[in-house]
Formats: C-alpha cells, structure tokens, sequence
C-alpha cells in the first residue's frame, strides 16, 4: 500500500508538472499574421450588370438606282475597298454608271439655265434702278433664277445617287461581293459601316435598385479580353417602368470608346456607381468576422492581438467603409486572423 501510494504521488507530480509546463508554452506561443496599416482612402457603392454593346452609329448603304456596279479603291491603300477598312466622311466607296440616267438628268442644260437666269437677273436690276422696266419685271426675274437654281441642285443630287459615299467617318463591317461592272438594282444593299467611337449598352436591373439608379451616374466598363483596361461610361436614359414579369426596368448605358478597345457585339460587365465617399478608413471585406456581439476585427498593438467592434458604411464586393471602431495609422490583421483570441500575442510577417 505505501509502495502504490508512493507511485500515485509520483505520477500526480509529474502530471502537475506536465500541465504547467504545457500552459507555459502555450502562454508563449506567437500566432504568426500580417498586417496593413489603416490609411484614409476613397470607395465606391455600385451594382454591377452584363450586357452586350452596339455601336451609335450603324448604317446600311444602298444604291438607289438600278446601274452598272464598280467597286472604288481604297486611297490609303491604293486597293479596292475591303471589310475592315477605315473610312472617312465623304470616301467614295461605289460608283454606278448609267448613260441613259445620267443624260436623262439633263444636269449641263440645267447649269446653262441657271447661268442665263442669273445674267437676266442682273439686267433687270440694273434696269430697274434706272426705271428701264417693272418691279414686276423684276421680281418674275428673281422667280426664274430661283427656280433654275431649284432645278440645278436637284440635278445634282440626282447624279449623287450614282456615287456611294461614306456618310461619317467609321469601317467597312460589311461588304457584298458583286463583279465589277454588273447591273445591280435600286434598293441593293452594297456595304455595311459603323462609327463606334461611341457605344451603347442596354441594361436591365433589378426593382430593388430603381431609387439608387439616375441618369448621369459614372459607370465602369470591363472585358475579359482586355485585362487592366477600363473604360468609362454613364446612365443616359432609365425606364421608370417596373416590368410585372421580370420585376426589371431598363435602362442605357453610352461608352466611351475612343481608341476602339471595345468592338461591337463584345459581351462586358458594367459597374454603375452609386455612391461614392472620400478620404474614409476602408479595409478589405473578407477579414471582417461575425460575432453574436457584432462585426469584429483585430488590431495589433505592441505584438498583442486585440479584438475590436466595427460599424461599417459603404461596401462592394471586395472592401467595406468603417465609420465607427479603426482609427489611422493603426494595424489591421488581414491573415492569420482566423486562429486568433483578443490579446493573443502575435508574430507579424514580413
């Protein structure tokens, strides 16, 4: 009995021993964390959506006379015209040809009229000053000249038809093989262009957004095929309108695209800013933690990890404002705050 109560004792001891050791250590264990230090920094509210973009301007060029189809060269190039190419305003890009149109306008005639007109009209003008003839004489002068000049520009716009003009500056996006030569008729389609220097975005988004959603706001423009490239946009018209099916109203989106980085049809995702706040303490959404005593987030202070409650304002997905528990120049832990208790000693990682 004194031999087993000996042993008892003994192992009671070491036991005792083992435990205090143990606290020990732990007392002196060092939970490794980095940290950032809390400057003032600007953040935006947004709502995010998708859509696919077009082009302002997209127009389809037709011939309005039925003639012979020519296909003109590219000046830039000094090849026929192709899908692709850059046009400017005024670039001829069809000629059609016909002789019976063409003399049928009578165009010389009409300008040799409006030449006789215009020597009339100076004659009775002069005459009239000097009480040669009527003011009626002169203003049935004045009728004809007016009329002949009708008559010229209208000449003239009717030879236009036979040369296809680029209206705006922009690219080809289509452009119909035809033989050169061949007869084409009125209403053929003969090329394609756009100008999307500016692009338009048609959005839906949902009911729950229509009071913080205006015409004017900012909008970000991303896509995935242009990685570090964003291009800036704003709200121009917005639906007042609840869709009853969708729960969505409608809205468009213009882009500005000045150097082309966007082409039409592209897929993006757009940022529509809705608030925005300036020289405030921001921190990274996901170190935030969720007590049943509210949001918590632990600060560094001399090698000890303290807990503190937050109040946040403004948010997106990856930073939240903290109006209310941070100060600057404070330090934040942004890893290693998982494994963490309030005045847990910690090593902080370079």
């Amino acid at each position: 009995m004194k031999i087993r109560l000996i042993y008892l004792l003994f192992f009671s001891f070491l036991f005792a021993g083992c435990n205090n050791q143990d606290a020990g250590l732990e007392a002196d264990v060092e939970i490794p964390v980095s940290v950032e230090d809390i400057k003032l920094k600007s953040i935006e509210e947004f709502v995010s959506t998708t859509g696919t973009v077009y082009p302002v301007v997209d127009v389809e060029l037709v011939a309005e006379i039925a003639a012979r189809y020519y296909l003109e060269n590219n000046a830039e190039t000094g090849r026929q015209w192709q899908l692709g190419d850059r046009l400017r305003k005024g670039s001829l890009i069809v000629r059609l040809e016909d002789e019976e149109y063409e003399n049928n306008i009578k165009l010389e005639l009409y300008e040799l009229n409006l030449e006789l007109a215009k020597s009339n009209l100076e004659k009775q003008e002069s005459l009239y000053e000097k009480g040669g003839v009527t003011l009626n004489e002169l203003k049935q002068a004045g009728y004809d000249y007016i009329n002949a000049q009708i008559t010229v520009e209208n000449a003239r716009l009717q030879i236009e038809k036979m040369k296809i003009t680029s209206p705006f500056d922009g690219f080809i996006t289509e452009l119909p093989y035809y033989t050169q030569g061949s007869e084409i008729q009125s209403g053929t389609k003969v090329a394609g262009i756009m100008d999307y220097k500016s692009m338009l975005l048609d959005i839906n988004l949902p009911e729950k957004y229509i009071n913080d959603i205006r015409t004017g706001q900012t909008v970000r423009i991303t896509n995935y095929a242009l990685p570090g490239d964003t291009l800036k946009g704003k709200i121009t018209q917005l639906s007042p309108a609840i869709n009853a099916q969708t729960r969505t109203f409608r809205g468009s989106i213009e882009i500005n695209n000045p150097e082309l980085k966007l082409r039409p049809g592209m897929f993006v995702k757009a940022d529509i800013i809705t608030h925005r706040a300036d020289s405030v303490i921001v921190i990274p959404k996901d170190i935030i933690l969720s007590r049943q005593r509210g949001m918590t987030v632990f600060i560094v202070n001399r090698g000890v990890a303290n807990e503190r409650i937050i109040a946040t304002g403004l948010e997106n997905n990856k930073e939240v404002e903290v109006i209310r528990g941070l100060n600057t120049n404070e330090r934040v832990v942004t890893d290693g705050f998982e494994t963490l208790s309030h005045n847990a000693k910690v090593k902080i990682l370079k």
